[in-house]
């Protein structure tokens, strides 16, 4: 009769063993800083690279949490955990607020808890409900929020569901060998305390002890509590964390170190391991020293505030800052130079995000309105003409607005310096994406990419007022903003005339291995020399290579490299290996024959980019494509050997197709 009750109780000891033993390995942690741990922060950040966990800052009425993510079961466990903490008031003068509390609630955070002396737990509405469940014990440093049980600061307290305390006493220990001349525990501005909470499950009972660093946990603990009549308090799974909130008067509270065991003793801190927060203590001079300190102090700052006021006006005066000429006065989009200035950090190398031939450009934020900023610093010693001209392209330029266009702001001359400021793209350029990065780019990206900078092109070559060339497409040039999408941007090259009229550029510009080849003969750039560069853009993207590569103590030109693997009748082997064969076939034919078209060396081979964007989005069929359809098939092989039957079997065939790339090497004869 009595094997079903050993039976149950057999089955009852079993379940809790593998409670027990499912919550032990993620209930037991030692946190020495709190760099690389997955604590759940409201309001808190752990400062780098010391890896102190900071609840609050000095600043009024804020509140900061930090919880660990998991719940910890509670039903009959025990637990002990023991913590470090610091708190540096916002002044040595007076004391700061409002003090740190550990707890246990049923979840992850208390919404809608008010700062001050309620410490970012309670709110005036639920303060002692007991549907609340919050298990606290608070290390204060302000009188507390009710006067009968908590009428001094620097003290400890275990509340349960509200601010009343059911224990409280100033916080103090017993030194090892005293029987009861307990010392005084400063819990701000003295440097980091310890504390430890043991919980026994099956008694219900609670002690907390606290100690400065340095000292072992002491016998005697500094408050004990009985929680049979409040039983109800701790649920079966409980939150732990650590709340703190400043009010009129602030703190910033840290936490440095924490470690917790359930059902058994938690591991002891390694003062050595834990991160440092500076402590700055008041002086222990008397108030008259202190005063006449404070006296001297001012009068010196005072003497240089002064002295400093008059080297400016004297400088000022000598330097002319920041003069306008006439020309200069109505042109749109002119920034201060001080603002400018203001926003980079003084062009701080820090802020530096990259340099060209051109100049630096520095990462700025505007500091009236906290927009991020690109701003281009270029030297110049032109003459005042050739200033006015800048001024009349930068006013010009400055009313682009197009979705794949990297927006000029406005700009600024200062000296003999220009400066030209951008919308900040936070992805940087293409280049840095596909040739220097862990990163890898998907082919959706890339063909989203190729699409946006095609879309921007056409913008600039047939649908603004003016026709605008860029002279500069390249993939440095093209920046990544936060949804990866392109901006198209440096517009330093740019060059506008009328629509229907010719381009009056002379002079060769632009960046070796995207210059058309009529440019070098006869330094006319236009609409197609654009096309041309963009055709190599299309064919670095899909590659992963750049436009001129070193090999071998050579240098490759990545056209007649896609040519070579089209001979060996695999153009796919061009593709880039880092898409390890994830991308739409084709899709992939399409942008590697359309690069080949575009990067024509016949000018009037190459097509427009309104027809590139109908052969990107399937409005027209590359013409190509249309006599490799007849082929029947889209294998890698049969697709390379129609590509040479249709005129490529010879690298350098004089034959003329207007759809395919016949020659790459130019003849200059």
């Amino acid at each position: 009769m009595s094997t079903p009750n050993s039976l149950i109780q057999i089955l009852i000891f079993c379940n809790f063993f593998l409670i027990s033993q499912s919550t032990d390995t993620n209930t037991n942690f030692t946190f020495h800083g709190f760099n690389d741990t997955n604590l759940d922060l409201q309001g808190a950040t752990i400062t780098k690279p010391s890896g102190a966990l900071r609840l609050t800052n000095t600043s009024n009425f804020v509140i900061g949490h930090a919880f660990y993510p998991f719940p910890i079961p509670l039903f009959n466990f025990s637990f002990t955990t023991q913590f470090i903490f610091q708190i540096n008031p916002a002044s040595t003068a007076n004391r700061g607020g409002y003090g740190l509390a550990f707890t246990l609630s049923p979840s992850p955070g208390f919404p809608g808890a008010a700062a001050g002396q309620l410490m970012g737990v309670f709110n005036e509405s639920n303060d002692g409900n007991s549907s609340n469940h919050v298990f606290m014990v608070e290390f204060d440093t302000v009188n507390g929020y009710n006067e009968k049980s908590d009428s001094d600061g620097n003290h400890v307290a275990i509340n349960l569901n509200g601010m009343n305390s059911s224990s409280s006493k100033p916080a103090s220990y017993l030194p090892e060998g005293s029987r009861d001349n307990e010392e005084e525990v400063y819990l701000q501005n003295h440097g980091p305390v310890q504390a430890w909470i043991d919980y026994d499950g099956i008694v219900k009972h609670v002690n907390v002890t606290v100690a400065p660093l340095g000292v072992d946990k002491p016998n005697k603990p500094l408050l004990s509590l009985d929680l049979d009549e409040e039983s109800d308090v701790l649920l079966p799974n409980m939150y732990a964390g650590f709340s703190a909130a400043t009010g009129e008067k602030s703190s910033s509270h840290y936490i440095l170190g924490w470690s917790f065991c359930l059902n058994g003793i938690a591991n002891q801190l390694n003062a050595s391991l834990l991160p440092t927060v500076k402590v700055v203590k008041a002086s222990s001079s008397n108030s008259s020293k202190v005063r006449t300190a404070l006296i001297a102090t001012f009068s010196v700052v005072l003497v240089v505030l002064v002295v400093f006021l008059i080297a400016m006006i004297f400088y000022r005066r000598a330097m002319r800052f920041d003069i306008l000429e006439d020309w200069e006065v109505d042109a749109p989009h002119r920034f201060r130079y001080k603002v400018l200035y203001t926003a980079t950090k003084g062009f701080r190398e820090s802020e530096k995000i990259g340099e060209g031939g051109f100049g630096a450009v520095y990462r700025g934020v505007l500091p009236t309105t906290g927009g991020e900023i690109a701003v281009k610093k270029i030297m110049s010693n032109n003459s005042l003409k050739g200033m006015r001209e800048f001024a009349a392209e930068i006013e010009s330029l400055g009313k682009l607005r197009q979705k794949n266009l990297v927006n000029l702001q406005g700009w600024c001359k200062y000296k003999n310096e220009l400066l030209i400021v951008y919308d900040y793209v936070p992805n940087g350029s293409l280049d840095s994406l596909l040739f220097n990065s862990s990163t890898v780019l998907s082919w959706e990206q890339r063909f989203n990419i190729i699409k946006g900078v095609a879309s921007g092109l056409l913008y600039l070559h047939e649908e603004w007022e003016q026709v605008v060339i860029h002279r500069d497409v390249k993939s440095s040039n093209v920046l990544i903003d936060r949804d990866m999408n392109p901006r198209l941007g440096d517009f330093g090259l740019a060059r506008l005339y009328d629509h229907g009229k010719n381009s009056h550029t002379t002079n060769v510009v632009g960046t070796i291995g995207y210059i058309a080849p009529e440019l070098y003969k006869n330094g006319q750039a236009s609409t197609s020399t654009d096309v041309f560069a963009y055709g190599i853009l299309l064919l670095e993207i899909a590659c992963g290579r750049a436009a001129v590569m070193c090999e071998s103590h050579r240098n490759v030109i990545l056209v007649d490299w896609v040519v070579e693997c089209m001979q060996m009748r695999n153009i796919f082997e061009a593709v880039d290996a880092k898409l390890n064969s994830a991308y739409v076939v084709e899709e992939m034919e399409l942008v590697l024959g359309l690069g080949l078209l575009c990067s024509h060396p016949k000018a009037e081979s190459r097509p427009t980019m309104r027809q590139v964007t109908k052969y990107l989005n399937g409005d027209e069929v590359l013409p190509l494509f249309e006599r490799l359809s007849s082929a029947g098939s889209r294998r890698a092989d049969e697709v390379t050997a129609r590509l040479l039957e249709l005129g490529l079997s010879d690298r350098y065939s004089n034959t003329t197709f207007n759809y395919v790339l016949l020659s790459f090497k130019i003849d200059f004869r």
